[in-house]
């Protein structure tokens, strides 16, 4: 009989690191990665108040999605197209934490 209770390890703190990996190989590593890190401590944070992985879960899901999207957002940059229509982001992903 084990006296520590069997936990399955979250998954943010490894998808934080790999996801960090990527964003420092990305074309925009000099804006993003400060901005991943600044959103990651926030989240950090939020977890030690609120024993909650959410906020931590949320900024890697959002980051994905960024880091996802922009071939296809320089593909559109790159073809002079008119963008006076766009969305916000935060329309489509939410409000970041």
């Amino acid at each position: 009989m084990n006296p520590q209770p069997d936990r399955t390890p979250a998954p943010a703190p490894a998808a934080a690191a790999q996801l960090l990996t990527q964003l420092r190989a990305s074309r925009q590593a000099s804006s993003w990665v400060p901005a991943f890190e600044q959103d990651w401590t926030r989240a950090l944070e939020d977890a030690r108040f609120s024993y909650s992985l959410s906020s931590q879960h949320e900024v890697v899901r959002i980051w994905q999605a960024r880091l996802a999207a922009a071939p296809a957002v320089d593909a559109f940059l790159a073809s002079s197209m008119d963008d006076s229509d766009g969305v916000p982001l935060e329309d489509v992903l939410g409000a970041r934490p």
